[in-house]
């Protein structure tokens, strides 16, 4: 959010917080640059999940790419030579096999990429989760990263690691599952749609508390245009756009359920005269949101997941969906991916 004027509380105190955000869209998901006038640092909370996750993606990654062993692979006579031979096994695969500097995709699929056929056919559910940690090459794994810590680590500050972490989590899984009802033929790796995720959830919020906010229209319109943008770099081809729109949506429904803020009278509850009348916590607006985003939640969860598994294809009930995540150009063609 941009130009917003933000009410910070923790242990009874409010500030106002006055900052700006400046975001740029990346290559597969989005990063923000921000710069803030925090009255009070105690008034946030310490950021450590954020970080930690980004620590764990990066490990992850190092490991994908020491079980790959390019060298090792005898068929690579074929296609080319590792990249950066120097690293030995952890050196990266061919160009025209990964220009994104990574494994295979036989390696990714092993080690808990998603794909269809996997988990409906051979019921690896798990996929849904694993496959959030994995990513295609080193730029995937810097692009992500980056944008999460732009992104993320503010959100915690502000929100504590619970409600951010389960807005990732859920929203990279809500990402799984609505690309593998779209997509059958290609394995999905990253963390885009968890991070896309968060994008909605800062969306959320803002609606919510619109109230304790100024500017909160140039805001609105700044981040809708930075979402627009990165939604829009999902229809080129070999982006998982499906994947970005599932975890979007997931996070703007949970942005309403765990991010509303209380009104400023409860909060300064305690200073108040003895027989003040006292406001409720939130407002009116705030728990219809809450309740109706809840109810979505769960049931458009539950719908994708039973049409998941019992093998429906997405596509057959949304015939103009295709071109959520693709569309055909003179320069490239969308029916083979």
């Amino acid at each position: 959010m941009a130009g917003d004027d933000d009410i910070e509380s923790r242990g009874g105190r409010v500030k106002r917080n006055g900052y700006s955000n400046n975001n740029t869209s990346s290559s597969s998901a989005y990063a923000s640059s921000s710069a803030y006038v925090i009255e009070d640092t105690d008034s946030q909370w310490t950021s450590w999940l954020v970080p930690m996750i980004v620590v764990a993606n990066i490990a992850v990654f190092i490991v994908v790419i020491y079980v790959n062993n390019c060298p090792g692979h005898r068929h690579m006579r074929l296609v080319g030579k590792c990249v950066a031979r120097f690293l030995g096994r952890f050196s990266f695969e061919p160009l025209r096999e990964n220009p994104l500097f990574g494994p295979s995709s036989s390696t990714l699929k092993k080690l808990g990429a998603l794909e269809w056929t996997e988990v409906v056919v051979k019921h690896q559910g798990w996929r849904l989760i694993t496959c959030i940690w994995l990513h295609a090459g080193v730029i995937h794994l810097l692009a992500n990263m980056l944008s999460l810590a732009f992104i993320g680590i503010r959100l915690e500050q502000q929100f504590g690691f619970v409600r951010v972490g389960i807005i990732y989590l859920l929203s990279g899984f809500g990402a799984s599952v609505v690309s593998s009802l779209f997509i059958r033929n290609n394995i999905s790796v990253g963390a885009s749609g968890a991070l896309f995720g968060l994008l909605g959830a800062m969306l959320s919020e803002l609606i919510t508390n619109w109230t304790i906010y100024t500017n909160k229209a140039a805001a609105f319109f700044t981040l809708l245009v930075i979402i627009a943008i990165n939604l829009a770099i999902g229809i080129l081809p070999h982006v998982d756009n499906f994947a970005h729109i599932g975890g979007f949506i997931t996070g703007f429904l949970l942005g309403f359920v765990l991010l509303s803020r209380p009104q400023f009278g409860w909060l300064e509850r305690q200073n108040l005269p003895a027989g003040t009348l006292i406001k409720s916590k939130y407002k009116p607006y705030q728990y219809v949101l809450w309740l109706v985003s809840l109810v979505l939640l769960v049931v458009g969860l539950t719908v994708a997941l039973v049409m998941l598994f019992r093998g429906e294809n997405g596509n057959d009930h949304c015939r103009w969906c295709r071109y959520l995540s693709c569309v055909s150009t003179s320069r490239w063609d969308c029916n083979g991916i």
